[in-house]
């Protein structure tokens, strides 16, 4: 695999862009591209490389994009002669053999904000399995040494722009621990017109919830979009620090998007007086 495709392919795991890696697999008979040639399509139909242009890599960007869409890889073979009726026009000679392998997308732990509290969150939602990425205007707070690698960080666009643009899913979780409750309310009020996100929370006391709360009300946000928020965030387990309220909130944030009830799980063995009699 050339270093541009695995750079690509890396790229889009850590941003948690879906993608879709088509190869050449086979060739027999006169062809554009030799086996091994790879090209990259993206659920919007950007394309990374090339596997022989034309219709015949139309048809495979298509396809790729229902691949992504089943999350099942595809061999698939493309006649490039007038010979097969299902040949397309193209009179190459040859037929080709395409191996296109959709690439899971991991789901995004977006924080706007890149404080204390977000460093923390960073670090273990991406130990979590989470492609993150962080929002923050201040680039001197972004990367290392305070982020790995692994996160995105972004200081533009702004976080507003940013979740306008993103196409959300159920699986992915947007978090607003900016550093003060205008930035918050600012991309609190995008995630709610924009929706789609599995969960979307923001950090604070109870005063500054009701505030941004009241604010985006008498702007026309419905009280139904607002319960929709997990404000404050996070389960309650006494904590302190920033590791100790990154627990808390990844807790609250898994709960939530594997539809789970957050009840201790001692609580679902049934304590038999007569068997731990028997047992002693």
């Amino acid at each position: 695999m050339s270093e541009a495709i695995h750079r690509l392919l890396l790229e889009a795991s850590r941003s948690g862009e879906a993608c879709a890696l088509a190869t050449v697999a086979t060739v027999t008979g006169s062809v554009p591209r030799e086996a091994g040639a790879k090209m990259v399509i993206f659920e919007d139909g950007r394309v990374a490389g090339t596997i022989g242009g034309g219709k015949f890599e139309s048809l495979v960007i298509e396809e790729a994009q229902k691949a992504m869409a089943a999350g099942k890889a595809v061999l698939k073979t493309y006649p490039l002669h007038e010979a097969s009726k299902e040949s397309f026009g193209a009179i190459c000679g040859g037929e080709v053999t395409v191996f296109i392998e959709p690439q899971a997308r991991a789901p995004l732990f977006c924080l706007v904000g890149a404080g204390h509290c977000a460093q923390a969150l960073a670090k273990l939602a991406s130990e979590c399995g989470f492609a993150v990425t962080v929002l923050d205007d201040r680039a001197d707070l972004l990367g290392l040494p305070r982020f790995d690698p692994s996160v995105r960080c972004l200081s533009e666009p702004t976080p507003e722009a940013f979740i306008r643009s993103q196409r959300w899913t159920e699986r992915d979780a947007l978090v607003l621990v900016s550093r003060n409750y205008h930035l918050d309310r600012a991309a609190l009020a995008a995630a709610l017109e924009k929706g789609g996100m599995g969960y979307l929370g923001m950090i604070g006391s109870k005063k500054k919830v009701l505030t941004v709360f009241d604010e985006l009300s008498k702007h026309g946000v419905s009280r139904k979009a607002l319960a929709s928020v997990r404000a404050p965030i996070g389960l309650n387990i006494g904590a302190d620090s920033p590791a100790e309220i990154a627990v808390s909130v990844l807790a609250e944030v898994i709960m939530v998007l594997r539809a789970a009830d957050g009840r201790p799980l001692c609580e679902s063995l049934s304590i038999n007086p007569q068997r731990l009699k028997l047992a002693s």
